[in-house]
This record gives C-alpha cells, structure tokens and sequence, in this order.
C-alpha cells in the first residue's frame, strides 16, 4: 500500500489536502455508481494543482492515487510535516434529495444530526487493523463515545472556523451552491491533526442535480477553484499587508547603525524600540502560529490600521537582533520604530498612545486572567511535582473535562510572564485565557475592558 507523503517544490505556507476515502473504501455512492473516493481525489488534484503555483506555498496529500489510507495515518502525515492547515475533501448523501455544501470542524459539542453526519465518516475506522487500540476503544457509532479537543487544537479552532467561513461564502458566491453552513462534529481525521483543520462535504451525490454536478469534470473544476481561492485568502490573511509608509508612529529608524544621531538623540531612560513586521486593516490574533513562529508580538490600533510589533527592546543593539529575527522569517520590509514615553510632540504622542497598557486590577473591571496549560478527562494532583515545578496551578472542571491553570492576575503583561514560564517548561501549546467575573470572554473583550 502507497501512503507517501506527496510534496509540491515550494516549502513555506504548508497546506496538506485530504482526499476522503480510497481503495478498499469507495465512500458514498451516488448519481451514476459515481463513488466519493473518486470526486474528493479528483476535486484536490485539481486544488493542489491550483495552490502549488502561489508562490510561498507548499501542497502535500495524503493521497494522489486510489489507495487506503487510515484516518490516523492522514494526521500523521499533516502532523509530521508541521503543516499550517489541514483540508479534507468529502461528498455527502442521503435518502432523500438533499442538496448543499457544508464545512465541518472539530468540536466536542453537536446534536444528533450533526453526530450521524460524523458517524458516516468515521466508521471508515472499523476496516482498519487494530482499530480498537489505534483509536482508545473509540466506538464511531455510539455518541456517547466522546473525541476531545486537545490544547493544540482549542487553540487552533478560530483559525479552523475561519478558514470553513471563508470556503461556504466562496461556494455561495461564486458557484451559487446551496449554503448549509459551518459545522462541528467528532471527526477522526480532524481529531487526528494539530493545526487549523477542516472537513468539506463539497454536495450531495445523491441528488439528481447536484451528483451530476459533482461527477463533472467542470463541476469538480469550479469546486477546486473556490477550495483553493479560500486557503489563498486564508493564506495571504496571515501573512497580511504591510503598509509602513501609510501610518506615522513613532521615530522610525530604518537602520540604526547608519542613523546613529537618531538614536543618539531618543537614547534615555524613557525611550525604547519596537519592530514593526506588518499593518494591516484585517484585525488577527498576535499569536506566534500567525507570525511565523514569532512570539512577543503586540498588536495596536493606530488609525484604522492595526500595527503589528516584535518586542520591547531599551537598547539599539537589541533592536537589531530583534529586526534580524524578523526578516529570518521572512519579514523583508520590518523596520525599528522607537518611541518615547515622556515625549508631548504629535510625532510622539501616538508612541505614547502604543506603550504598554498599565495593569489594572481585577476590581477595577472584573477581568482577569490565566494561562491554560493542559486540558485532561483525568483529575490529578496540583502539586508542583505533577506540573514540572510549577506552582500557583489549579483544575477546573469544564463539562467532562479539567483545565489546568496556571496563575490568576488583573495584568495582561504578567498573565504573558505566567506563559512564559509554562512554555520554558515545555508546555509548548499553552495559552492566556480570560475571564469576566469568573466567566470566560475572549481576550479581545478583555482587552478593550481594561483599556477603555
């Protein structure tokens, strides 16, 4: 059996594509005898076909030919490849004449509906070897057996639902195909993956008009078309547009070596510098999975724009490190601003307007925050023995599942030292979570709190 990992030439932005089923396992059967292992593979030949050619992305598949492929061996190959998204193509079918495309992710939620939706994907597993150990005893036709969000894939999951937003607009836009919307169910294959996922149900084989759809090859074209033109714009979403020259902010220097009287002249206690990697009108999360690995990244509203910042740096040999890092990830066009607090001119006033919020505390407005470093259905000890050292860590019980959390604080800046610390001790997806009066709200609401 033939399960390699099938790479195009370019080697940045990594989208591995999914074609469902294959082989052994035709998958739905529909208008014609036409089979779902056969639209899906033909549907992602013709989106890698398309993706491969934008320059800074690198196509892979899980497979190009009719073969079988175990669920867990599609994550494996997106997950050893470090992928950056993960995009599985499927046809669904019914009894009757149902029509429409609908994108799923992962969720630990749903209702029946959305459960028998799932059901008909997952039980794929069940002609799998060893099935029952691969998976933990996992039963695809019983809902009451549960698949999990891991950490990695909570904190993927808007980057997941956007990407699935941005495929059902495509497919109702331009292809005017009957929108049934964004979806979440226990998939398998998405449970087996840890970057933004999604699964598409691209129509009905089942239905008279939209299984010859399908089965066409202009059909299958057009549906390529809109699959690829969405990862695009996801893509080109986080790697957003850099508009240095549009906004004044701050003292830019462009080079500090060669503009030794500027720096000279910010250089005091109350000055310091930031690199500026992008701005943008499209409001992202500064998360490092966004920039490239890149952690420390602020982002500031400036003007309708938001401005994205590396770092924090008082001193201009630190800034160059900093600038250089940047453009090692392939941020040609950063550049050092600096700023000073105490400075009254307009020139300076926005840079005041960017420093750090100061903390407030959680009296003032009800927010605070924690840093979630592990998410398990076990309950254990919070002992710092259980948690690499760690102290100040405590469980929550959230539905079946215990949170572990590691600090409480009212200040955004220390909650970022909090994850700092869990993240020198190998808790690599850990993430700032907040809270609202011991309810959870999103950190942008918790922010625009505190700094309102």
């Amino acid at each position: 059996m033939n399960t390699d990992v099938y790479a195009q030439k370019h080697d940045e932005f990594i989208v591995v594509l999914d074609a469902g089923h294959g082989g052994k396992d035709p998958g739905k059967v529909g208008y014609k005898g036409a089979k779902e292992k056969d639209v899906a593979l033909n549907i992602v030949l013709k989106t890698g076909k398309i993706l491969s050619t934008i320059p800074g992305v690198k196509v892979m598949y899980t497979r190009k030919t009719d073969v079988f492929v175990d669920l867990w061996k599609r994550g494996d190959i997106a997950n050893a490849a470090d992928a950056d998204l993960f995009v599985s193509v499927h046809c669904n079918a019914h009894t009757s004449q149902a029509i429409g495309s609908e994108t799923w992710v992962l969720s630990l939620k749903g209702n029946d509906k959305n459960f028998r939706v799932a059901k008909a994907e997952n039980e794929v597993i069940l002609q799998e070897e060893n099935h029952k150990e691969r998976y933990q005893g996992f039963d695809p036709s019983n809902p009451t057996s549960v698949i999990g969000l891991s950490l990695e894939q909570e904190e993927n999951l808007d980057q997941s639902l956007l990407l699935a937003s941005l495929i059902q607009t495509e497919f109702e836009k331009s292809l005017n195909r009957v929108n049934r919307g964004v979806k979440q169910a226990g998939f398998v294959v998405l449970y087996q993956t840890y970057m933004p996922s999604v699964l598409i149900e691209t129509g009905f084989l089942t239905n008279r008009i939209e299984g010859k759809y399908l089965y066409s090859a202009a059909g299958q074209q057009e549906m390529s078309n809109a699959i690829a033109k969405s990862v695009h714009n996801y893509f080109k979403r986080q790697q957003l547009n850099v508009a240095a020259s549009e906004f004044y902010d701050g003292d830019v220097i462009e080079s500090p070596k060669e503009n030794n009287n500027v720096v000279s002249s910010v250089k005091n206690s109350n000055t310091y510098y930031k690199v500026q990697l992008a701005s943008s009108k499209n409001r992202i999360s500064a998360s490092a999975y966004n920039f490239k690995g890149l952690k420390d990244v602020e982002r500031v509203e400036v003007g309708g724009f938001y401005k994205y910042y590396l770092g924090k740096y008082y001193s201009k040999s630190e800034a160059e490190k900093g600038i250089a890092l940047a453009k090692s990830k392939g941020y040609k066009t950063a550049f050092i601003v600096g700023f000073n607090d105490e400075a009254t001119s307009p020139r300076t006033a926005i840079a005041k307007q960017l420093s750090t919020p100061t903390s407030v505390n959680k009296s003032d407005t009800g927010v605070y925050y924690k840093v979630q470093i592990a998410s398990s259905t076990n309950k254990i000890s919070t002992t710092p023995s259980n948690f690499k050292g760690l102290d100040e860590v405590e469980a929550v019980k959230v539905g079946n599942y215990y949170k572990y959390y590691l600090g409480k604080t009212s200040s955004y800046n220390q909650a970022k030292k909090y994850l700092a610390a869990a993240k020198s001790k190998k808790y690599k997806t850990a993430f700032v979570v907040a809270f609202l009066n011991d309810e959870r709200i999103t950190l942008k609401e918790a922010l625009k709190r505190q700094t309102n």
